[in-house]
C-alpha cells in the first residue's frame, strides 16, 4: 500500500498535467477549448488579463469540471483592427481571411481596401468573394468596381448563395479545404447563409456554445470555430458585423507595401522615402490612372491610399 504521502503526491502531479488544446469561441473571459478527441469544455485564463483568441493552441490544465489555460503556444498570425480607444482581435493561426461582400447593399471599398491591409501585414491570403451574382445589373456594377481587385493576386469569387451553385460551391471548397479561414464582411453580405451552407445546424450550434459560455444567458459570441468534414481539417471561423475597421496598428510608411498595387511601383521613387503623395519622380503618382494618362494604379485606389496616409498620420499625434 503506498504511504498517503506519496499518494497525495501523485494526485498533485496528476491535477497538474497540461493538455493541448484549440480555442474554439469565446466570450469575456470564457474560452471554450477542444481537445484533441474533439471533447469541448470551458476554461478560464490563468491571471486577469485574457490572452486567448479563437484559433490559439493552448496547453490547459483541468480543474473540478472546467479548466484553466495556463499557456497560449506561439501564433502564425493574429488578424486584428486598431482605432484609437481599443484593439479587437479576430482569430489567430490563420490560413485565410474570406471577405464576403455583396452586389446589393453596395459594398464600401474603403472598408475592403482596410481588411486586405489588415490581412496583408499578417501575411494571411486574403480570398474576396462577391455574393449575390443572380440579381444581375447589381452584380455587373459591383463586378465592375473591383476591377483593380481582380488585377492585383487577390483575384475575385462571384457566388450566388440564394441559388446555392454548385460550381460556386465546388469552387469555394477547393480554396477552403484543409485551411483555417475566418470569414469577415458586413451586415447583409450573407454571412451566415454562407455558414449555414458550409456548416448545417450552425445556428443552434452557436446559440448552445453562447449560452454555456454566458452562463445560461442567450449572447452571441464574438467568434466561432466550426469544422466544415468531419475529419477537422478544414475550420472555418464566423466573425460579428462590423462598420468601422481601425489600422492605428499601420505605420504610415509601412502603407504602400500593404497595397500590392501600389507597392508594385514603391521602388520606382526618386527618394528613398517617398510618401507617394507630392514628390517628383514617384513612382506611383506616375502610375495612377487618370483621363489624360492611364495607369494600372486605379484612381480610388490611390484615394484610399492618400486617406489612409492622413488618418494613421494624424492618429500618432
Amino acid at each position: 500500500m503506498a504511504k498517503p504521502g506519496r499518494a497525495a503526491a501523485s494526485a498533485s502531479t496528476a491535477a497538474k498535467t497540461l493538455h493541448d488544446g484549440l480555442v474554439v469561441a469565446s466570450h469575456g473571459r470564457h474560452c471554450l477549448v477542444e481537445t484533441p478527441a474533439g471533447e469541448r469544455l470551458i476554461c478560464h485564463p490563468r491571471g486577469k488579463k485574457s490572452q486567448a483568441v479563437v484559433g490559439d493552441r493552448v496547453r490547459w490544465q483541468a480543474t473540478e469540471d472546467e479548466g484553466t489555460i495556463e499557456e497560449v503556444l506561439p501564433r502564425r498570425n493574429l488578424f486584428y483592427r486598431q482605432d484609437e480607444i481599443r484593439t479587437k482581435s479576430f482569430a489567430a493561426n490563420l490560413d485565410h481571411v474570406l471577405i464576403l461582400i455583396a452586389a446589393e447593399p453596395e459594398f464600401s471599398e474603403h472598408q475592403l481596401a482596410r481588411a486586405l491591409i489588415a490581412a496583408e501585414a499578417e501575411r494571411i491570403t486574403p480570398i474576396i468573394a462577391l455574393n449575390k451574382s443572380d440579381l444581375v445589373e447589381p452584380f455587373a456594377r459591383a463586378w465592375n468596381k473591383l476591377a483593380p481587385y481582380r488585377r492585383m493576386h487577390h483575384g475575385v469569387l462571384p457566388l450566388s448563395l440564394k441559388a446555392s451553385g454548385e460550381a460556386d460551391y465546388a469552387s469555394l471548397m477547393k480554396l477552403l479545404a484543409g485551411k483555417s479561414t475566418l470569414v469577415l464582411g458586413p451586415s447583409g453580405s450573407g454571412k451566415s447563409t454562407l455558414t449555414n451552407l458550409l456548416v448545417p445546424g450552425a445556428t443552434v450550434l452557436t446559440q448552445e456554445i453562447s449560452q454555456a459560455l454566458n452562463s445560461g444567458k442567450h449572447t452571441t459570441t464574438s467568434t466561432t470555430w466550426y469544422w466544415i468534414d468531419e475529419a477537422r481539417t478544414t475550420g472555418l471561423i464566423d466573425s460579428p458585423g462590423f462598420q468601422e475597421f481601425g489600422l492605428n496598428h499601420i505605420q504610415p510608411m509601412q502603407l504602400a507595401k500593404l497595397m500590392p498595387d501600389i507597392a508594385e511601383h514603391a521602388n520606382d521613387c526618386k527618394f528613398y522615402n517617398c510618401t507617394h503623395l507630392h514628390e517628383p519622380g514617384c513612382g506611383v503618382i506616375a502610375n495612377v490612372d487618370s483621363p489624360a494618362r492611364p495607369g494600372p494604379i486605379s484612381a480610388s485606389r490611390y484615394r484610399i491610399y492618400g486617406e489612409l496616409f492622413a488618418e494613421l498620420s494624424q492618429s500618432r499625434y
